[in-house]
């Protein structure tokens, strides 16, 4: 079987690919069709998703699969070893000409990420990350922040989530930012531009596999927005929330939740 560091190879040389046909897409105008309340999917996530499903595959034919962009096969669920993608997190902000869009790759074994790559290819920025390995940022390491206060930190999240419902402790006092795809604001709290993030509604498993990884691997940690350990390549293919971060401002908010 292939390590990690054999599958994040894989997931790296995809990632690539995947920018090169996004940015044939890219401020061009592409077709776009509207999901309803999964909000709305272009031609190039398609073009995207259908390069990564037959890269990827073919390469690991053994392997589950997992996109937000293909039609969800159960069969995953009895395959150790699965790949979570999105083959373009934050589709609007592609279609509005932003250029924080990613494309987010994972391979999770056993319900754990042990590859994950976030690319976003108009900014020039390949975060990657192995179980065991640590976390770079274009080849460079990085670590996340050593913010340990609250008040004192600054998280990517949004109003929504900072209203007393959210918070029985009192709604803690952390600087608020945002970036429009879930998958780079965790990839930012893995580089230490940010404290960290937090987002509160069911997340997508594809939004935020590999980001999670990321995380960990510099020293953060990235758990449900109760506490508990995130699982991946389960029926739902959801989460109840992320909460992430520093080691000690994580704990110092999972604790404000209670």
């Amino acid at each position: 079987m292939p390590g990690p560091d054999d599958d994040l190879e894989l997931l790296i040389q995809a990632a690539e690919r995947a920018g090169d046909i996004a940015g044939q897409y890219f401020q061009r105008d592409p077709q776009i069709w509207d999901k309803g309340a999964e909000g709305p999917v272009t031609e190039a996530d398609l073009a995207v998703d259908t390069m990564l499903r037959e890269t990827l595959l073919g390469a690991r034919p053994h392997y589950g699969w997992l996109s937000e962009e293909t039609e969800d096969d159960p069969a995953r669920l009895s395959t150790e070893t699965v790949f979570i993608c999105d083959p373009i997190d934050g589709t609007r902000a592609f279609i509005e000409g932003g250029r924080s869009f990613a494309h987010s790759l994972s391979v999770v074994h056993r319900g754990q990420v042990i590859a994950g790559v976030v690319f976003l290819p108009m900014r020039e920025k390949l975060y990657a990350a192995a179980k065991g390995r640590g976390t770079t940022l274009n080849g460079q390491a990085v670590r996340v922040t050593g913010a340990t206060d609250p008040a004192q930190s600054t998280f990517l999240t949004t109003k929504a989530n900072l209203t007393p419902e959210h918070w029985p402790g009192g709604i803690p006092a952390v600087e608020r930012a945002y970036r429009p795809s879930l998958a780079y604001r965790m990839s930012l709290v893995g580089e230490g531009r940010f404290d960290g993030m937090m987002t509160f509604r069911p997340t997508w498993e594809w939004d935020i596999a590999a980001g999670t990884l990321i995380i960990e691997e510099a020293g953060g940690r990235a758990t449900s927005s109760r506490g508990a350990p995130l699982v991946f390549n389960g029926q739902s293919a959801q989460v109840d929330g992320v909460l992430a971060g520093a080691p000690d401002v994580h704990q110092a908010l999972v604790t404000q939740r209670a």
